[in-house]
């Protein structure tokens, strides 16, 4: 499986209700480290851990298919407040 920084967006996308999706290609463009941002009213409820046990879960196959892959996660209300402090 090769990814890149659409496809990855386009899998989130339909696998997981957003408000938003950013995702960096980290490698340079090989497809092998990403970094991914995600806005949903999903992770409402739910703290740091559990939201990315939600992604490694929805993404699992892709993630193992990768190098790197990070991830920060908010809901529309904690994105209000946080998106001025990355560069999106």
């Amino acid at each position: 499986m090769s990814l890149n920084s659409e496809s990855l967006k386009q899998i989130i996308q339909t696998r997981l209700p957003t408000t938003e999706v950013y995702v960096s290609d980290m490698s340079g463009g090989c497809g092998q480290a990403f970094s991914v941002i995600i806005i949903s009213t999903s992770f409402e409820g739910l703290n740091k851990l559990k939201r990315s046990r939600l992604i490694n879960g929805l993404l699992k196959e892709e993630i193992s298919a990768i190098h790197a892959f990070t991830q920060k996660n908010f809901t529309p209300e904690e994105w209000e407040v946080q998106k001025g402090n990355y560069n999106v």
